[in-house]
């Protein structure tokens, strides 16, 4: 069997990687040139996702390029209070599943380099155009001209995803959450440094602040604006020195620490892009082509859970073309097997970013009364280990039922 997959991001290496463990050659088709070291900001993998790529001997070269582990969450509010502590409880698992921070780029290349070790064949300059599949495999063409033949087709290719579009062209398109994201890196600064192993969030007056400290000092962080939908096009047309002059107008009455990381931060990381997130798409699959990651549910950076849910689908996907014999119904399978988990996760991610949305006085004063009662009794219920808990293992067989 042969998978064309379409992506080299976070999910098209790993779900390759799987395939081919299982038996499946799979070639991933990416539109860039190269890797793109230098893409987006920084994000966490969780213990889930962590344990997903154990199973695929991909845990340790991310766990060596991660910045830091990030196991507890502490809340501040903008005049500098401290609201509450979340712990994760991954410090108590086993050694290497404790959640980390690392760079997207950095990531994206580390597992393509770990895919390739281990056999996989990516083609850069390969932008998709359109495919077309029959009974019997699917056959995809891409921008330079030329084409390929496969038994499957893996949309990895993000939130705005071309297969998903070509697959079913009345999709709902990705819905906006009202928050734009930006983020970057400051140098040592006479700042409070945040404790070991923290992430610091704060909800400010006008907008949401999160950074993190580093051994050598530095300060990594990241701003959630509220702010009117606007296409990329209309955020670009601002400059990054005014996005700047923006972001700092908006933290001007909050604790000094914020504004000092910010203006100690190259102005490039002023460049905001919309926070969109996919509630729910009436399939995942049609034949012979399925999605995964953002291509089938993207997931507001405010879950943590983003490139987690996707490893854990390129497991899950796998698994079920190994287990099934006809491909139409282990992708189907895997649709099934992934939906529930990851709506209610996708929803849970859309609460956390509405609680960024809140500016007014009033709504300010009790989010900072009850987020401290609210934080206890998560704790007491087990935190969110419902989301860190799930497991996923490749040599685990899969009920197929169709």
């Amino acid at each position: 069997m042969r998978a064309l997959v379409i992506g080299s991001g976070i999910g098209g290496p790993v779900v390759a990687t799987a395939l081919r463990r299982v038996g499946v050659e799979a070639v991933v088709h990416e539109a860039h040139d190269g890797p793109a070291p230098a893409l987006g900001s920084f994000l966490t993998l969780a213990p889930n996702g962590l344990a997903a790529l154990r199973t695929l001997d991909l845990l340790d070269p991310v766990r060596s390029a991660a910045l830091f582990p990030t196991t507890r969450i502490e809340f501040w509010n903008g005049a500098g209070r401290r609201l509450g502590l979340l712990d994760d409880g991954s410090d108590e698992l086993d050694e290497g599943l404790q959640t980390v921070t690392v760079m997207r780029g950095t990531l994206q290349r580390v597992l393509a380099e770990g895919a390739r070790a281990q056999g996989v064949r990516i083609e850069y300059g390969r932008r998709l155009v359109c495919f077309a599949a029959t009974d019997d495999g699917v056959t995809a063409e891409f921008a330079d001209g030329s084409t390929a033949h496969g038994d499957v087709l893996v949309g990895a290719d993000g939130i705005h995803s071309p297969v998903r579009r070509i697959m079913d062209p009345s999709a709902p398109r990705p819905a906006y959450t009202g928050l734009l994201n930006l983020g970057g890196c400051a140098p040592p600064l006479p700042v409070p440094a945040t404790p070991e192993r923290t992430m610091r969030m704060v909800f400010a007056r006008r907008a949401f602040f999160g950074y993190q400290t580093a051994a050598d000092g530095r300060n990594h962080w990241f701003v959630n604006v509220p702010h009117p939908e606007a296409d990329r096009t209309a955020l670009a047309g601002r400059d990054a020195e005014e996005w700047r002059r923006h972001v700092l107008a908006l933290f001007a009455d909050d604790h000094p620490a914020i504004t000092q990381i910010l203006r100690a931060s190259p102005v490039d990381a002023f460049r905001p892009v919309g926070i969109h997130d996919i509630a729910s798409l009436p399939r995942w699959t049609s034949g012979r082509v399925a999605l995964l990651g953002d291509a089938a549910h993207a997931v507001s950076p405010s879950s943590g859970q983003g490139a987690s849910l996707a490893v854990e689908d390129a497991v899950v996907l796998a698994a079920c073309l190994r287990d099934a014999a006809d491909p139409a119904a282990a992708l189907r399978t895997y649709e099934r097997l992934r939906r529930g988990r990851v709506e209610r996760i996708v929803a849970e991610g859309r609460r956390r970013g509405d609680q960024k949305l809140v500016t007014s006085r009033i709504g300010v004063l009790l989010r900072d009364l009850t987020l401290p009662i609210v934080l206890r009794l998560i704790a007491l219920r087990g935190g969110h280990s419902w989301i860190f808990d799930h497991r996923v293992d490749l040599a685990d067989p899969v009920p197929v039922t169709d």
